[in-house]
């Protein structure tokens, strides 16, 4: 007979059984189970081949999604659902005796978020196929303005963190570029820690990545969408021993950056499988073998490439459905050869004979990287990538802001530090604000819908002694919107065939400040001066 203090025991035990089974979670929010493993491995990375939990969602659709040793016998899995409703869960182990792992079921409650962020009343960040932009899960374009801070969640302290990204926020950012391992910029987080050891079989530490946890986390708290390198892979220069897209084996490589999707892949992410590396001749093979093992199967998250400077892996990578991003680095000079790559290289050129993906400049200028480069150098650069190929978005990045420079502080394996600011400095240089201004002032029109327009161009201020006076044009395929950047003092003039009525503004990205501009319509043609020392851009709309 059973007690009845007993039997009270075991009717809580069963209700708060149930509350945890029907726990709720905001749709587009991460949600997170946790599994005790009923046994014990020396290296679970490799000792379970499979740990993967299918989920089913109210509507009956099923999406599978891997789990992850966080430690011990401790077990999780996180996922961002997409429908309000009930799911449930089974998940499915390689060692189908492990009782804790394999064939354990649930269910959970996914409702509507209170959160008013985009990432969460929008969705996640996706690429509609056919497309030339990112979106929200909705259909909402989303206007990439990214910050680099390679260094900023294995270096800050809590309080720098949140300044940091409250003043990204303020100032119109929506992505962070960050490192996600030890690399040759950084050998260790703030801890002491690194995120595995070992090369040709690697462990995993999760203390790293706990604390990394809470950065990323934070990330999407401000609404911003984390964007971490997984593998670092520049093959030359000082530290690359530390970068492990250099030196790990290719299934090491591709096991270490399925970890880390599997940790992040219920945080609002866009992955950069690779970063600063070299991607074709010698090793496009072995960067294709890992993206296809990372991102071959079904995934959260969208996926880009950062090459190194001047690398264009547009044609080599164009049918590689698993890349959805190409990414490119025009390098961080403003010399006359840098200004034609911009806005009359590879890039500008091919694009439109590639299959349609994602163009963005994912590391231009960096400003006062060196003491000459300012804030007019990263928005010609910004400009002009914007401008050279579908309208997409941009990546902003500072001296002091990418190292996350203090004061004092040197850059490990990257040469001297003696006068670059420090990364609260760089949050308030002009450049990094007016980058903010670009977001805002792209977001007011249907940027989505803008393409390079050059032929709209009836004459070119750049010659081959001045390429920096190069005006880039693009337009909607409607016609309704036009939009020209003058980079210096002089008068624009563009073919108008439809002999269409336009109204003109000049936005001024200096000064985030519109004014009237005068248009003199011809026969076939549209004139206006450019006044002033800034540059700005000529925005025609269809009265």
């Amino acid at each position: 007979m059973i007690r009845p203090s007993l039997l009270s025991l075991a009717f809580l035990l069963s209700f708060f059984s149930q509350l945890t089974s029907f726990a709720q979670t905001g749709r587009w929010m991460k949600y997170e189970k946790a599994f005790e493993s009923s046994k014990s491995y020396e290296n679970p990375l490799y000792d379970v081949k499979t740990f993967d939990i299918q989920f089913t969602a109210p509507s009956g659709k099923k999406t599978t999604v891997s789990g992850f040793w966080d430690g011990g016998n401790g077990w999780k899995v996180r996922f961002a659902p997409d429908e309000t409703g009930n799911w449930t869960y089974r998940s499915v182990c390689s060692d189908t005796l492990n009782r804790g792992l394999h064939n354990v079921t649930g269910q959970f409650s996914c409702t509507t978020s209170k959160s008013s962020l985009a990432i969460y009343t929008k969705g996640s960040i996706i690429h509609p196929k056919g497309t030339y932009h990112l979106s929200h899960a909705d259909g909402s374009p989303f206007f990439f303005t990214a910050c680099t801070a390679w260094n900023g969640t294995l270096k800050s302290t809590d309080a720098e963190w949140s300044t940091y990204l409250q003043d990204r926020v303020k100032n119109h950012y929506n992505v962070i570029q960050f490192a996600a391992t030890q690399w040759r910029g950084c050998a260790a987080n703030s801890e002491g820690q690194v995120a595995f050891e070992g090369s040709g079989r690697i462990k995993i530490n999760p203390a790293y990545f706990k604390h990394l946890d809470k950065k990323i986390d934070e990330i999407n708290q401000h609404g911003l969408v984390a964007a971490p390198v997984l593998l670092w892979a520049l093959p030359v220069a000082e530290g690359r021993e530390l970068s492990p897209g250099y030196y790990l084996p290719d299934g090491e490589a591709a096991l270490l950056a399925r970890y880390m999707v599997a940790r992040y892949g219920g945080n609002q992410v866009i992955w950069i499988l690779g970063g600063d590396g070299k991607y074709i001749q010698e090793y496009e093979q072995r960067w294709k073998n890992i993206g296809r093992a990372v991102f071959g199967r079904e995934h959260p998250g969208v996926v880009a490439l950062h090459p190194g400077g001047q690398s264009w892996i547009g044609k080599e990578y164009a049918q590689e459905d698993w890349l959805d991003i190409v990414g490119y680095q025009t390098g961080h000079n403003s010399s006359p050869s840098t200004v034609r790559w911009t806005t009359s290289g590879p890039v500008a050129r091919e694009w439109g004979q590639l299959p349609p993906k994602v163009l963005i400049n994912m590391e231009p200028v960096y400003e006062r990287i060196s003491p000459n480069l300012l804030a007019n150098d990263v928005r010609n650069a910004s400009y002009w990538s914007l401008f050279s190929t579908p309208v997409s978005g941009i990546t902003y990045g500072a001296g002091g802001i990418w190292p996350w420079l203090r004061p004092g502080e040197a850059v490990l394996n990257h040469g001297k530090s003696e006068g670059l600011p420090t990364w609260d400095e760089c949050i308030k240089l002009p450049g990094s604000i007016q980058i903010g201004y670009m977001n805002a002032f792209m977001t007011r029109y249907n940027w989505w819908q803008l393409k390079p327009a050059q032929d709209l161009l009836a004459e070119q201020p750049a010659t081959t002694a001045a390429p920096n006076h190069y005006v880039s044009v693009v337009r909607s395929d409607d016609h309704k919107t036009v939009m020209a950047y003058v980079p210096t003092e002089s008068t624009v003039k563009l073919y108008n065939p439809l002999n269409l009525t336009y109204q003109g503004q000049w936005f001024n990205p200096v000064t985030n400040q519109t004014s009237a501009a005068t248009l003199i319509n011809q026969a076939g043609t549209i004139t206006a001066k450019a006044q002033g020392t800034d540059d700005k851009i000529l925005v025609l709309t269809l009265k």
